[in-house]
């Protein structure tokens, strides 16, 4: 598989992620934990089917290091994450999160054979400046209370934990996509585990809501985790990074279109930065083709 056709499929990842709002929104009052217990369940279920389908279930007999990145990236990652919303005014904590972009960028420079270019580092920090720019625009002011701000150094953890299991995954491409259906079961079981513990069951009502949950397994907690898997191993990983800020702009743009939310004109401005910082990164690419 050419690097082109990794990174495009890499992107489709984060074209699913940006309908995690909407379709989370869609989902009802289901408790987070136990949200992505049936999400993760019904994304490994998907890998499990692929995995029998193409008789490689050897692809889950993987070393500690393999499990332990992975299920510590999607696991640890979420728990950070939601723990970051209950902590912190979800706007805030979703900007300081999505420093794992940038992150991405960053720590791409430690891996062998990968040079850190001024552009990708300059254009990573414009995708970011959108991204500021459009949580600014919903009225964000980091709040300085005590709760509020273990809230948000949970939220900058789980960045590192993104941006950690995003490099390290391309230390480890000996490991097939094939594997990440494991990784979403096991997490799936640790969501369940925390939602036992910490949350009360609330089903979701209705048929709207209950296709919303499969949607969000499907799509954004089922899939993408297998394209982003190959685009951060086959593709180019700071081209990656840096487009993950279309996330944000897209995931607005769609609960626009759903009447969740108010068209702003800092939307606009937000999408031409990013769009501006992703074509700076993608010079590499762009000179190649």
């Amino acid at each position: 598989m050419s690097s082109l056709n990794a990174t495009l499929i890499g992107f489709s990842a984060i074209l699913m992620w940006s309908l995690l709002a909407l379709l989370t929104v869609a989902s009802g009052a289901v408790p987070p934990f136990q949200l992505a217990a049936m999400t993760f369940a019904i994304g490994g279920a998907i890998g499990a089917v692929w995995v029998t389908w193409s008789g490689s279930w050897s692809a889950l007999r993987q070393g500690p290091r393999a499990w332990a990145l992975g299920v510590g990236g999607l696991f640890g990652y979420h728990a950070l994450y939601f723990i970051s919303l209950r902590l912190a005014p979800p706007a805030e904590a979703g900007l300081v999160n999505y420093l794992w972009p940038l992150l991405i960028v960053l720590f791409s420079g430690l891996l062998p054979g990968e040079r850190l270019r001024w552009y990708s580092v300059a254009g990573a920090l414009i995708g970011f400046a959108g991204t500021a720019i459009l949580f600014v625009g919903k009225g964000v002011g980091l709040a300085p209370t005590a709760g509020a701000s273990t809230g948000y150094i949970a939220a900058f953890m789980a960045a590192f934990v993104w941006a950690g299991y995003s490099v390290l995954s391309r230390r480890l491409a000996g490991v097939p996509t094939a594997a990440v259906a494991g990784f979403c079961l096991v997490t799936a079981a640790l969501a369940a585990m925390c939602h036992l513990v910490f949350e009360t069951t609330v089903w979701p009502q209705g048929l709207e809501e209950w296709e919303a949950v499969v949607a969000l397994g499907v799509g954004p907690v089922g899939a993408a985790f297998y394209a982003w898997d190959i685009g951060v191993k086959r593709g180019d990983i700071r081209l990656l990074g840096v487009a993950s800020y279309a996330a944000p702009v897209l995931s607005t743009l769609f609960l626009v279109l759903a009447g969740f939310a108010e068209a702003r004109m800092t939307l606009l401005l937000s999408a031409l930065l990013i769009a501006g910082g992703g074509l700076l990164a993608a010079q590499d690419m762009l000179r190649r083709k």
